[in-house]
């Protein structure tokens, strides 16, 4: 069935999605998707959607996350795909003979691909980033065929092609020079504007795959008609809204950009200035108007002013779209601010634009509504002065830390990587779950990881698919953003680069609009692969677009990085610094699990952007992709082939460093738990799962003490990100959820005396339960620990509400696992925070204790658990309380 959006204007892609013109959206045609030589031909959904996916559909393939189809799909990234569609419906249709102009909008192909319409050439397009938008008015005039085509090309095979062109640069490693790093598909990503990650990371697979992964549609443009149409208030959905007549104006981009008087990426904001609302809005039109205007209100606040934004001509085929602009100045005391939840409210308020088209035969008026909100934020990398030094200890050198209206906080936080390996399935509900988890665990802060993809603003909004920065918005969480690039040093021939500078330029309007967007950051951990092509590329050609296009965030040239000499001119710093004194930002990975709590191997900096340690999924997510009684094991074929740290490097199957990545975990395990062994196998491999998952926490949390320590040390640290808050599939990864608003940690090289910061007044108890002075020599964690079985007694009630209490000794480590095909958090019945992975301590009755084992901390929560579905994620929607398992570290050795 064709579906039909009718309104008066395209609102496209950055005010609103429920476009405000006669739309006819591509999903609604009948698609078929075939490969080269025309073997498999099948039916296909219509954009978004991806090859796996669609041939998943069919049957040709089972679901790519299963097992080894990893390896064993890796046929269908080899292959040219190509989707087709019958475009008579829309031939046949009122709106399309009717219509001046025909615009095809795509708002994201991945990503190499010939596009034809109506047997007439339309464009070869190689961005994953980019929308795309083509008049198509000609080709539709005189037909050839009734046939749009997305020929899509092997990314894999065309990154071998272009690398092979002679004017191509290439940067070996070798002689200690390391350029990029290789993950699976080898020496490609780099030359290719799309997902890096698709070609392979340490803690997920390489699909490489292709589709039209965005939607897409055709748009017709009318005469005038003197409509008045309104777009109610966005988010809205393409066939949610209505209106009953096309209208001459598509809106191709906009721009809305908040920010204080004088404020720009080398001035601070004056924070008692007052607000500037830039907003710029990319009209194609079918229709000359004589006049233009723009009026904009805050209803809420009372507020509003009319613009003239002068004439708009006719847009040519070939033409880009003209933009008009209206600037708004606005006292500083009029709008609240938008703040992280954690550090106030995040205000949003809604924006009400007019735009007022005036023709010699009719006028046009369109309305809309943005959701923004008013707020500064800043990157401070200004040297600490001689009296910080001399009043405070701060320890000499720069500044790196982030002022949220005007002033400075610690950042709490974690990565986010893609949410599946095929972008055209994430849904909003799945992202809206990781991101609230993030607000439950006292997190305050985002990084989008620039190896991954631009997060959308929302499903509706430039085809976005998902909500993302909207999210944000609402929960009061900042999101450090990135352009997409990663650990590897770019060319920088200009087909390269003309193809980079729309799609930044895209990006950055799009995001413009939200409050929680923090910073744009040029990519990922490249700044250390110091040449002329890095800082051509990051310093004097990224920067320079970045902050053309916006006012009100900083941009700084990578993730990790040692600062700046100087903001105007834009001078990185590099290796340009005097010993003793500390810049810029850090990272921190150690392998070496006899290393995890010697906080002298950790850095003192002003900022760690990534830290971790990887650890296996539960036993229960295996289930989800473990085919085979067989593969449930540790170090099973199938679960190593999971385990893609440190990674290959090339397409060598199963990955043949997987043995260094299981050992590493093996030995953080031994070293400081008790080695799970069993005369059950099943309970043995869930036991090294959970086990895995406790030493990461303890090693997060160690070094999360520490730098949140250093706040009031020299370094004086300010943000901690963890490395990462999600995963992308059922496998080895970083993930990990770890904040906490109390402090309470050990300290001290290996063989010297400990050193215990409680920033509390906690209880401490020994194995058996009884009360520690807190002069009592605590041994180390699992081998001299000398334990009892905890005999924890446990009442299930229908509400999903578990009473827990151990009987016997203390009951290390215990948690309530939630049954394969449930997802949901288990929080405390009392208090309402997240709670599992907790201690029971026998006869202890009190609301909340704080108990101190080993050299291990953790806060020891009520009896009272709660599991708290998420039904629209959940399989199964209705689980039985007693399939809801609980265990500790007791059972490591003990059934």
């Amino acid at each position: 069935m064709r579906r039909w959006i009718l309104f008066g204007v395209f609102l496209a892609p950055w005010l609103s999605p429920s476009v405000l013109a006669e739309v006819f959206d591509l999903s609604g045609l009948k698609w078929t998707l075939k490969n080269r030589n025309g073997t498999i031909q099948i039916p296909a959904s219509g954009p978004p959607s991806q090859a796996h996916l669609d041939l998943m559909n069919s049957g040709i393939i089972t679901e790519p996350l299963l097992g080894v189809n990893d390896f064993t799909e890796r046929w269908v990234v080899d292959e040219n795909w190509t989707y087709s569609a019958d475009i008579s419906p829309f031939l046949k249709s009122d709106a399309f003979r009717n219509a001046k102009q025909t615009l095809l909008v795509f708002y994201g192909i991945d990503t190499i691909a010939n596009i034809t319409l109506a047997g007439h050439p339309v464009a070869w397009v190689n961005n994953q980033f980019r929308q795309y938008i083509f008049d198509v008015s000609n080709m539709l005039d005189t037909p050839k065929d009734n046939q749009l085509v997305v020929a899509l090309e092997s990314a894999w095979a065309y990154g071998l092609n272009v690398t092979a062109r002679p004017d191509a640069e290439f940067f070996p490693n070798g002689n200690g020079v390391r350029t990029m790093d290789n993950f699976e598909y080898p020496g490609v990503r780099q030359w290719i504007r799309k997902i890096a990650s698709d070609f392979g990371w340490d803690w997920g697979p390489a699909f490489v795959p292709s589709g039209i992964h965005k939607p897409a549609y055709l748009v017709t443009l009318a005469s005038p008609s003197g409509s008045k149409e309104s777009s109610g208030t966005p988010p809205i959905s393409p066939g949610k809204g209505g209106a009953d007549s096309s209208s001459p104006i598509f809106i191709e981009e906009s721009s809305i950009d908040i920010y204080k008087l004088g404020q720009s990426f080398s001035v601070a904001p004056d924070e008692s200035a007052d607000w500037f609302v830039n907003v710029s809005l990319a009209l194609r039109s079918s229709t000359q108007f004589k006049g233009t205007s723009l009026t904009l209100s805050f209803p809420e606040l009372g507020i509003a002013k009319k613009f003239d934004t002068g004439p708009v001509n006719a847009t040519s085929p070939q033409a880009g779209a003209p933009w008009v602009n209206a600037l708004w100045r606005i006292p500083d005391s009029v709008p609240q601010r938008w703040y992280p939840h954690n550090l106030g409210t995040p205000k949003l308020y809604n924006m009400s634009s007019t735009l007022v088209l005036q023709s010699p035969s009719s006028t046009e008026t369109v309305s809309f509504t943005t959701l923004t909100g008013f707020r500064t934020i800043q990157l401070v990398q200004a040297p600490y002065t001689d009296a910080d030094v001399r009043q405070q200890g701060i320890t000499p050198g720069d500044q790196w830390h982030f002022n949220i209206n005007g002033k400075a906080f610690y950042a709490l936080g974690t990565n986010i990587i893609p949410f599946d390996p095929f972008y055209a399935r994430t849904t909003t509900d799945q992202v809206r779950w990781v991101l609230e988890s993030a607000v439950k665990s006292g997190q305050n802060m985002l990084r989008i990881w620039g190896g991954g993809t631009y997060q959308p603003s929302d499903s509706s909004i430039a085809g976005g698919v998902y909500d993302f920065y909207s999210i944000c918005d609402e929960l009061g969480i900042l999101a450090w953003s990135e352009l997409i690039f990663s650990d590897s040093l770019y060319p920088i021939n200009e087909f390269l680069l003309d193809s980079i500078e729309p799609e930044v330029r895209q990006n950055v309007r799009r995001v413009n609009k939200h409050p929680s967007n923090a910073q744009w950051a040029g990519g990922n951990e490249i700044e250390g692969i110091v040449t002329t092509v890095f800082v051509t590329l990051f310093q004097d050609f990224l920067q320079g677009i970045v902050s053309s296009e916006t006012r009100s965030v900083p941009y700084t040239d990578c993730s990790t990085t040692n600062g700046v000499l100087s903001l105007d001119p834009y001078v990185l710093r590099l290796n340009n610094g005097t010993p003793g004194e500390i810049y810029g930002n850090s990272e921190r990975y150690n392998y070496d699990a006899t290393q995890a709590f010697n906080y002298s191997t950790f850095p003192v900096s002003r900022f760690v952007n990534e830290f971790g340690f990887h650890s296996m999924p539960s036993f229960y997510s295996w289930e989800e992709v473990l085919t085979s009684s067989e593969d449930f094991s540790f170090n099973s074929t199938v679960v190593m082939s999971r385990d893609h740290h440190p990674p290959a490097g090339n397409l060598n199957f199963p990955n043949p460093n997987a043995p260094q990545g299981q050992a590493q975990m093996t030995e953080a395990v031994q070293t400081w738990l008790p080695a799970p062994s069993t005369a059950d196998s099943n309970r043995t491999f869930a036991q090294w799962c959970w086990s895995t998952q406790v030493f990461q926490n303890l090693a997060m949390v160690s070094q999360i003490a520490w730098y949140r320590h250093g706040a009031g040390q020299g370094e004086n640290n300010l943000g901690a990100l963890v490395w990462q808050l999600n995963d992308i599939w059922q496998g080895y990864s970083g993930d990990g959820r770890l904040f906490s608003p109390v402090i309470i940690y050990p300290s001290g090289p290996p063989n010297e005396t400990l050193e215990v910061l409680i920033i509390s007044d906690p209880d401490m108890y020994d194995w058996k339960g009884q009360a520690l002075s807190t002069s009592h020599h605590l041994p180390d964690f699992s081998s001299e620990c000398e334990t009892r079985g905890p005999m924890i007694s446990v009442y299930r009630s229908n509400d999903f509400t578990f009473t827990l209490s151990a009987k016997g000794g203390v009951a290390p480590w215990t948690w309530v696992d939630h049954p394969a095909g449930t997802v949901g958090v288990f929080m405390d019945a009392k208090t309402g925070l997240p709670s599992n992975g907790f201690y029971l301590v026998p006869g202890i009755d009190r609301t909340r204790q704080y108990a101190y084992f080993c050299t291990t901390i953790m806060m020891l929560t009520d009896y009272l658990v709660r599991f708290e579905l998420n039904a629209a994620l959940s399989s199964v929607k209705h689980p039985n309380a007693e399939d809801f398992v609980v265990k500790s570290l007791w059972n490591n050795t003990h059934i």
